[in-house]
């Protein structure tokens, strides 16, 4: 069977034996996750693209700088098990990971477990399948499945990813295989996500390059600050890169019944996210000690010793979402610490990316 190269720009057929064993057959030229593969023979390619032109490129992604065209977006839409109707959500994450404050030279480049996290909002979770709800983080569901792989596999293929020369992590993490979630805006008490920053459309995505979820487990509290307390301790520690770079995001995966104990309470989000700024400290001599080497702003560095250091410069640096379905445990994402999250509409158009209050 012939199927198309999975790093070229354009069209370039590989000729593959029919009796052979396909991973092995992709793997003797360094392609593949290691897991069973879709074969993105012509037909299939033709029509993920669904009559759509193939050979605009969408990105430049480092280290490799390899060309993402919508062509091999759909080359590695079709190996990961993705649908026509996935592509989009692709190209525009695809979008996000070239962006200059993303730094996704710097995240494929660490030592760090850092992967993209892929978050689907608005109108196209719902028509393309993205689920948000129960276990959403999770096995079982096609969309997050196949677009979060897609996603790990243009980043081997089409940016050179791959370990020891383009990927340095020292030990990896499962969430390099795939990463892909939807916002649970039908279960949460604010506005969608993409409007508190300033990106007001139907649909669009969020990739936010972090470690893998930590649990935050609260079944009894009926007010937000215990609630919070507890995110609160999970994102003060001294083993994070947070710690010691004051731009450092983190990502507060908060499930519906959390987040309606906070809204009902009248706090926003911007409430939480600055109620978190205050909590999530630590004595300053403490992460001084822990750091010879840091990037903090300025005035932390003129904190006293006994001083509560904040974990991140800035409340606008804790980006509060609602995931997840019943049960009361929420997440803490911390960033790698040297990268932005980026928010982009699907369709083109002027891209808005600036935190606004919340």
């Amino acid at each position: 069977m012939h199927v198309d190269k999975l790093d070229e720009p354009t069209s370039v057929l590989l000729q593959v034996d029919d009796g052979a064993d396909l991973v092995d057959a992709l793997a003797q030229h360094g392609w593949g996750d290691g897991l069973p593969v879709v074969a993105p023979t012509p037909e299939r390619v033709d029509a993920m693209l669904a009559g759509n032109p193939g050979d605009a490129v969408i990105a430049v992604l480092p280290p490799r700088f390899g060309e993402a065209t919508r062509r091999t977006l759909a080359v590695n839409a079709v190996m990961a098990g993705c649908l026509p109707v996935h592509l989009p959500v692709l190209e525009a994450a695809v979008r996000a990971l070239a962006r200059p404050e993303l730094n996704l030279r710097g995240v494929n480049a660490t030592t760090h477990c850092v992967a993209p996290l892929l978050i689907v909002h608005g109108e196209v979770a719902r028509t393309a399948g993205y689920h948000g709800g129960r276990g959403a983080f999770g096995p079982g569901n096609r969309a997050n499945a196949a677009t979060g792989r897609a996603l790990r596999l243009v980043l081997l293929h089409v940016a050179g990813a791959t370990i020891g020369d383009g990927d340095a992590s020292t030990q990896g993490g499962p969430a390099k295989y795939g990463y892909c979630v939807a916002e649970n805006v039908d279960a949460s008490p604010w506005p969608a996500y993409p409007t508190t920053i300033g990106v007001d459309t139907a649909s669009a995505v969020t990739v936010h390059c972090g470690e893998a979820p930590h649990n935050v487990h609260d079944m009894e509290s009926d007010d937000p600050a215990r609630i919070l307390d507890k995110v609160a301790s999970a994102m003060a520690t001294t083993a994070q890169n947070n710690a010691c770079i004051s731009q450092g995001e983190y990502l507060v995966a908060l499930c519906p019944e959390h987040a309606a104990t906070c809204a009902d309470a009248g706090w926003s989000r911007r409430d939480v996210a600055s109620y978190l700024f205050q909590k999530a400290r630590l004595p300053a001599a403490e992460l001084k000690r822990a750091f010879a080497l840091r990037a903090w702003e300025p005035w932390m560095e003129r904190l006293g010793d006994h001083d509560p250091a904040p974990m991140t410069a800035h409340p606008d640096n804790i980006r509060i979402l609602v995931v997840g379905g019943p049960g009361k445990h929420s997440s803490v994402i911390p960033s790698w610490g040297m990268t932005r999250s980026v928010t982009l509409p699907l369709a083109d158009g002027p891209l808005g990316n600036e935190p606004t209050p919340c």
